[in-house]
């Protein structure tokens, strides 16, 4: 279904390019481009190459008529004008008259950056359902696809899977690197590997726990994901957040007696009486009160992680130590962003929360590899491929 772009002939073609522009944007002001930035190399492949670019990209959900004043793409079209060589046209359109006369009349290495496709989705959810006639018209459009839109590459929309049904399809370079990294270093690493594994509902990341564990050395918990290890070996965390459902703790408690060698739960955290309380306290993971409320691994349990570090080759990083964003509790991360680039080991970062983290402490460079996935990435490790390769 899928080829690499490498493989295609694409002199002089009208190319459609599924990327993620899902930025973040604050009063019509983009707060972070790296997504813009990291469709780059596929953009300037196919500039060099002579085609006309139509773009598509989602941003947001949209659920209702006023998410479409909230979700245009206006901004992003305008800020992808300012980083290539060539001339960057907005359509307001996902389809219309109109479109189909922009794409008739635009000339070689140009772009034409199209409406939100999730604007498809109200009312009737046609994007997202992976309407059939909506691929097609947008397949008409052009010659071939390239799909290089990794963080959306675990969902069967449209754009990211339906169009490959109607014309030749490549997957783009952003796509290729981040299979290969995960690839090389997460499914397939070598030497002493380490995953450092945080979150908030465990619900969402136990299949994932799982599958890691056999493939791992080490596991080091921490974030919500320690709360609620924690409570399924009977030990109090106070109002912390943490999973109230049994058959879930008795499905930690099994994975906790199973891999016991591998995984590391904190020694210490750091808590306070209420989430808006200023005073915080360091306690032992068995001393919590029953109005505790954990926001951070404690100093005991950074040394530890600190030491298993130390002795691993390649350490993947998937969420925080803890509520990061406040002061309070973002000591945990911080130092252990501080940790993993002093290691000089190779490190490799996927999820939101991660990324978000290593951004608003400047680690952004200091890394072997940065996940732009999300969700995506934790798709692709447990299930070995994406979801739209069939």
């Amino acid at each position: 279904m899928f080829k690499n772009i490498n493989e295609a002939d694409l002199r002089d073609k009208t190319v459609l390019l599924r990327v993620d522009y899902n930025v973040p944007i604050q009063n019509n002001e983009i707060l972070d481009d790296t997504k813009i930035k990291a469709s780059l190399k596929t953009i300037n492949y196919l500039l060099e190459n002579n085609c006309r670019i139509i773009i598509l990209s989602h941003l947001g959900k949209i659920k209702s008529a006023k998410d479409k004043e909230k979700y245009s793409l206006e901004v992003v079209a305008q800020r992808l004008n300012e980083l290539v060589n060539t001339q960057v046209i907005f359509s307001r359109y996902t389809r219309s008259p109109e479109l189909d006369l922009k794409v008739k009349t635009l000339n070689n290495k140009e772009i034409l950056v199209l409406e939100n496709t999730r604007f498809e989705d109200y009312p009737n959810k046609l994007e997202s359902n992976c309407d059939l006639g909506l691929a097609e018209y947008w397949a008409s459009l052009a010659d071939v696809f390239v799909m290089d839109a990794f963080a959306t590459s675990h969902r069967r929309h449209a754009s990211t899977y339906g169009i490959a049904k109607f014309i030749p399809s490549y997957l783009g370079f952003l796509v290729l690197e981040e299979e290969k990294m995960l690839n090389t270093y997460v499914l397939h690493p070598e030497g002493t590997f380490t995953i450092i594994m945080g979150g908030s509902k465990i619900e969402d990341k136990i299949l994932l726990m799982e599958k890691l564990l056999s493939k791992c050395n080490y596991m080091l918990v921490t974030g919500g994901l320690a709360n609620s290890c924690l409570k399924a070996l009977d030990l109090n965390v106070g109002t912390s957040l943490a999973t109230d459902d049994a058959a879930t703790l008795e499905r930690i408690k099994d994975m906790l007696v199973r891999y016991k060698d591998k995984i590391s739960l904190p020694l210490d955290v750091i808590v306070s009486k209420s989430y808006a309380e200023e005073n915080v306290d360091v306690k032992n993971v068995n001393e919590l009160d029953q109005e505790d409320y954990i926001g951070d691994i404690g100093p005991k349990t950074i040394r530890k992680y600190r030491g298993i570090i130390a002795n691993s080759d390649v350490i993947f990083l998937n969420g925080t130590c803890g509520i990061y964003e406040d002061k309070r509790f973002s000591n945990g991360t911080l130092e252990l962003l501080e940790i993993l680039k002093e290691s000089n080991k190779k490190v490799i970062c996927g999820g939101g929360d991660a990324l978000s983290a290593i951004k608003k402490f400047n680690h952004e460079h200091d890394y072997t590899y940065l996940s732009t996935g999300g969700g995506a990435t934790l798709d692709y490790i447990i299930n070995e491929k994406m979801a739209i390769i069939d």
